[in-house]
């Protein structure tokens, strides 16, 4: 049995967790959740004897005030899944839980990255201290992310064998229940090989190697590129040093989203025929994934009101001629 469990139901939770990925789910933010509610109740039942599972559950959703609700509204459905689970073995009697009422959904709002945003972060890459390899990694990384739209986990688990910068196209594996291809412009390609340009001569290069790799030469761990661009927007005036207010790295998606909706805009195209395709292009299964990116800045507004003026107007000159 693989010890990644240690509390007293660390058989149960690892016959779970074998029986949900048996059924084809990953289950990987599942796996971390469990470990957590595993190291809680392993202190939990030292400090009482007399423990009981279901009180235990309902103390570990309440050991983080500062969380969000949504947040422990998703550990919570999977103590609740947990808990299906469990009943249906003989030789345990599980008390289910009076579980709390939690929001299902966020109400986080995505911070929009203008365009004039991304050109300063770009511009403070270059000042990135350490190995001189580091600017051209992050320019990189920024422009892949903003000019693709592909996830921050999917772009640091590309592989050499996945970004073709001739024929500018990348490949995502499956992830989300969705692999694909994305093609990109010339203009990126061009900036893919200068980094390129700055890997071959840093780290070793191969089909299986990573594309994005950090200072062991071989991947770009998450928490490094993750602390890196939370530094870069700071410097720019984005977010403060600490807290959670301001952009993430998963915004540039955001950015990505909203710009291209700006420029269908732009050009007067029938947005409704094409959603499915930005949908297909970012990885969703379907359009509602995709709405939640396309929030209204100003400009959109602006033209969104502009274009239903001209209907209007052309409406009512349509009736007055028939008058």
């Amino acid at each position: 049995m693989n010890r990644i469990f240690l509390s007293p139901i660390a058989g149960e939770l690892h016959g779970f967790l074998r029986f949900k990925r048996s059924l084809g789910y990953g289950y990987r933010r599942a796996e971390f959740a469990l470990r957590e509610f595993d190291v809680f109740l392993c202190s939990y039942a030292t400090k009482d004897p007399k423990w009981q599972l279901d009180h235990a559950a309902i103390a570990w959703l309440s050991s983080k005030p500062l969380r969000k609700p949504v947040s422990v509204s998703m550990d919570a459905a999977i103590l609740r899944q947990l808990f299906a689970y469990l009943r249906r073995l003989p030789h345990l009697h599980v008390v289910e839980p009076n579980w709390p009422r939690l929001p299902t959904a966020s109400s986080f709002v995505p911070h929009y990255l203008s365009p004039s945003d991304i050109v300063t972060l770009l511009s403070l890459c270059a000042g990135l201290k350490g190995p001189a390899f580091r600017p051209f990694l992050y320019r990189a990384l920024l422009l892949m992310l903003y000019c693709t739209g592909i996830r921050f986990g999917e772009a640091l688990r590309l592989c050499m064998r996945h970004v073709d910068t001739r024929t500018g196209v990348l490949f995502v594996e499956t992830f989300k229940g969705r692999a694909r291809w994305v093609p990109f412009h010339r203009s990126l390609s061009s900036e893919l090989n200068r980094y390129l340009d700055q890997r071959v001569e840093y780290a070793p290069t191969g089909p299986e190697t990573r594309f994005f790799v950090g200072a062991n030469r071989r991947v770009l761990p998450v928490n490094t590129a993750h602390d890196t661009i939370y530094g870069l927007f700071a410097k720019a005036g984005l977010k403060q040093e600490k807290g959670r207010t301001g952009p993430r790295p998963y915004d540039l998606r955001h950015a990505f989203a909203v710009e291209r909706l700006t420029q269908w805009y732009r050009q007067g195209v029938d947005l409704h025929a094409r959603l499915p395709w930005l949908s297909a292009y970012m990885g969703h299964v379907n359009i509602v994934g995709t709405e939640t990116y396309l929030n209204a800045t100003p400009e959109l507004l602006q033209l969104a009101a502009h274009r239903l003026h001209g209907r209007y107007r052309n409406a009512a000159s349509e009736e007055a001629k028939g008058v």
